[in-house]
């Protein structure tokens, strides 16, 4: 006879439809953080702006998110998980709507510091929720429903975007997501339910501005190496203060009596050994989404759909799989799906370091296909991996923390990434006086420097491959169940 599942008011509810809104509500907020990727050329135009300044449509955005994962620990012992979750997305549609309809650059600027407030919390909700409602012999599979959605929202954003922008407005990147998003607030009103215990936990207000102060300025200075250069004051300033408020926020929760997030989390080996597997899959997956469609672009001449499009397989891939491999991770264990994993990403990698103007573009997509394959198999694998370890009293903190450092290594890959191929790139240019005396081979000379920064741009995503691989063979191969 199974074991009636009821909620924290003792009603009975169906995981199968919470888990349906969940995911449905979570899509469209992940898939909100690329859509811009290749939209801001025609913003700039639209509101006569600066590269430097649309940039803040990421800079910010990335920064909030940063600063809500610590927060939502605290929210989710504080408020019912129905109201917070119903809450989060009716602040997500309000900044969307607001988006959609804003006049000038500032109020859009104000519209995506919004919808980050409600993403930043979406993220180790939804995890939380996973490991409160599943017995460990069934998360991995429950987790790669949930990878479905944190894999292959971001990567459908740029074919989105590249398709919207050569044949629709910009405003329509938010419009469309208005309809789904209430259609996901109506089915959480009756189908979601509150599943985590609450109380009235207190926060301590140091420790929020510590971890505002500390996660945001370090999210901001990598988030602004590209636009800006590793040695720039902007960059230096704002990493210094973010490293040294980060380690007051540490030392200030580790002493006070009501923690902003528990960070006894990392006293587990298993925990710590996930996290940083975690964060190089992460580092891998977004480093290489954010340099694959400036090669399509800059030195193949491929239009932001089409360079998006060459993306969309690996994208589907990651949808496909993921499921198969949390059910896979519930029988086996973590162990060679994490080894095989990496092993795929870094076989699809390493072609990537000798691409050419002229490689063609199934290969490429073939290749990517491939290292969508290692992600599905590592991410949300070695995520649940690490979870399990904990209390499931304590999840909700392990998920921030996790969630905390995953953030931080993505903008750390982007601008490794950045910086590496901008300088490589750089000291390969021609002299500008070639231009006037041999055209020819100056545009031949500009192709090579070009392909000389993604050539070692693809090294460092293939390094982050190695060590993830390295990293893999700690993992425990221990069958996870309850």
């Amino acid at each position: 006879m199974h074991k009636r599942i009821v909620d924290q008011n003792g009603h009975s509810y169906s995981r199968g439809l919470l888990m349906a809104v969940m995911l449905f509500g979570a899509f469209f907020p992940i898939l909100n953080e690329t859509v811009l990727a290749t939209a801001y050329p025609k913003l700039m135009t639209y509101f006569n702006i600066n590269t430097s300044t649309v940039q803040w449509l990421t800079s910010a955005f990335l920064m909030v998110v940063g600063i809500m994962i610590p927060i939502s620990a605290w929210l989710m012992e504080r408020i019912n998980t129905k109201t917070l979750f119903i809450s989060t997305l009716v602040i997500f549609e309000i900044g969307t709507i607001l988006a959609w309809h804003a006049p000038n650059f500032g109020t859009l600027l104000a519209a995506r510091i919004i919808q980050a407030m409600a993403t930043g919390v979406l993220m180790p909700l939804f995890q939380t929720v996973i490991f409160n409602i599943y017995p460990k012999g069934e998360r991995g599979v429950a987790m790669g429903l949930g990878g479905l959605v944190m894999g292959l929202a971001p990567a459908i954003g740029p074919t989105l975007s590249g398709w919207i922008i050569d044949n629709a407005r910009w405003q329509d990147l938010f419009s469309i997501n208005t309809a789904p998003i209430a259609a996901a607030i109506i089915c959480a009103i009756f189908l979601f339910k509150p599943v985590l215990p609450v109380h009235k936990a207190k926060i301590d207000y140091l420790s929020v501005v510590f971890s505002t102060v500390g996660f945001g300025s370090m999210l901001y200075g990598f988030s602004s190496v590209g636009q800006n250069g590793r040695g720039s004051p902007v960059v230096l300033t704002t990493l210094l203060v973010g490293i040294i408020f980060t380690i007051l926020f540490v030392w200030r929760d580790l002493k006070t009596k009501y923690p902003l997030v528990d960070l006894s989390v990392f006293r587990s080996f298993k925990f710590d050994l996930g996290t940083a597997i975690a964060s190089l899959a992460m580092m891998g997956l977004v480093g290489f989404e954010m340099i694959l469609p400036l090669y399509l672009q800059t030195v193949r001449g491929d239009n932001a759909f089409h360079s998006g499009l060459t993306l969309l397989a690996g994208a589907l891939t990651i949808g496909l799989i993921s499921p198969v491999t949390g059910k896979i991770f519930d029988k086996y264990g973590a162990r060679y799906l994490c080894i095989s994993g990496f092993f795929l990403m870094g076989v699809g990698t390493l072609p990537f370091i000798f691409l050419t103007k002229d490689t063609p573009v199934l290969y490429l997509v073939v290749l990517y296909a491939v290292r969508s394959v290692g992600i599905a198999m590592s991410l949300m694998t070695i995520t649940t991996y690490s979870l399990n370890d904990l209390p499931t009293s304590n999840v909700n903190n392990g998920s921030s923390a996790l969630n905390t450092v995953r953030q931080i290594a993505s903008s750390i890959a982007t601008a490794v990434l950045t910086s590496v191929l901008s300088n490589v790139t750089k000291n390969a240019t021609p002299s500008k006086h070639l231009l006037t005396t041999d055209p020819l081979r100056y545009k031949s000379s500009m192709i090579h420097a070009a392909l000389s920064g993604y050539h070692a741009a693809f090294i460092v995503a293939l390094a982050f491959c190695v060590i993830g691989f390295i990293a893999t063979f700690w993992v425990r191969n221990k069958k996870e169940v309850a």
